[in-house]
């Protein structure tokens, strides 16, 4: 239950909660109460139906009317043990937050002690460890799938971990860091510095470097664009920097598309994805077998990478 920032809503929450229960305890209660003796003909609600069926005034079957009783002292134990009446915790002072701690703390009582003995081995050693990698994927399938898909395939936006192209390195080392403390693209908007024909130019300077038949002239005019603003990230041959994450530009490997719109709209407004930090949700013994398992994905098992 969240704090409250005044005491009012509270009392906003629990004076119409406890009233209703009371009130409805009453008018069940009296509109229960009321039999026809036997010798009185029972009394109609005055609507009647092809000439003679008619809605008899009947109080309800004992057993009918005891599940409304128990609903009422069911609800009005649950607000005493329960939170439910604003800032009151209840008796058992239950949480969900506290509830989700002694889950994961139960968990890891049976389940870290699996996990942290795979911790000492270097991951280069857990791939070739069956269980090893099963562990990293089912991880992988639980936190990592969202984004870079069931078969770690990835997406526009989100890199394919099964290549070898790394945009911060492809080490155990690298990939433990990446999970760890996550990653912020910082590719800068152009568009307002270097203008539209300058941004055409070197787009088209970059499609050339990855092969694209382009018209020279243009790509000539981009490349200057380019040694002026872009060499700086990506290097003066556009291989790129994995200390930064500036990606190499002479590939056929592109995180949101190798298509003169997309590489254009990409140099205009920049891009700003974020890989999330999972250190903190994850702790070192479960990022290691991720690792291992994300490693495993571009290596053989002799550890070599399985594309050049």
């Amino acid at each position: 239950m969240a704090d409250f920032t005044s005491g009012f809503w509270t009392w906003y929450i629990s004076i119409p909660t406890i009233v209703g229960i009371i009130a409805m305890l009453f008018l069940i209660r009296a509109l229960s109460g009321q039999t026809t003796p036997p010798q009185e003909k029972v009394k109609t609600m005055g609507h009647v139906w092809d000439e003679d069926l008619a809605e008899l005034n009947n109080p309800l079957p004992k057993w009918w009317l005891n599940l409304f009783y128990i609903t009422l002292i069911f609800g009005a134990i649950y607000l005493l043990l329960y939170p439910g009446l604003g800032s009151f915790k209840g008796v058992l002072g239950w949480s969900q937050i506290g509830q989700y701690k002694s889950e994961m703390k139960a968990a890891q009582e049976k389940y870290g002690p699996i996990y942290d003995k795979y911790q000492k081995e270097p991951i280069t050693t857990l791939v070739h460890d069956p269980a090893a990698v099963t562990i990293g994927r089912r991880l992988f399938a639980t936190y990592c799938t969202a984004c870079h898909g069931s078969d770690a395939g990835g997406g526009p936006g989100f890199p394919n971990l099964r290549d070898s192209d790394w945009l911060y390195g492809g080490t155990p080392k690298d990939i433990e860091t990446t999970i760890t403390n996550g990653r912020q693209a910082m590719m800068p908007t152009w568009g307002p510095i270097l203008g539209h024909k300058k941004i055409f130019d070197v787009a088209e300077y970059v499609r050339s470097l990855s092969g694209h038949k382009v018209d020279s002239v243009v790509a000539e005019e981009g490349r200057k664009v380019f040694e002026a603003n872009c060499a700086a990230c990506h290097g003066a041959n556009g291989k790129g920097n994995q200390q930064i994450g500036a990606p190499n530009l002479t590939d056929h490997i592109w995180l949101y598309g190798g298509s003169q719109q997309t590489i254009i709209h990409t140099i205009t407004y920049g891009r700003q994805g974020k890989m999330p930090a999972w250190g903190h949700v994850l702790g070192a013994a479960k990022v290691h077998l991720l690792a291992t398992y994300i490693y495993s994905l571009s290596h053989d098992k002799e550890g070599a990478s399985t594309k050049e």
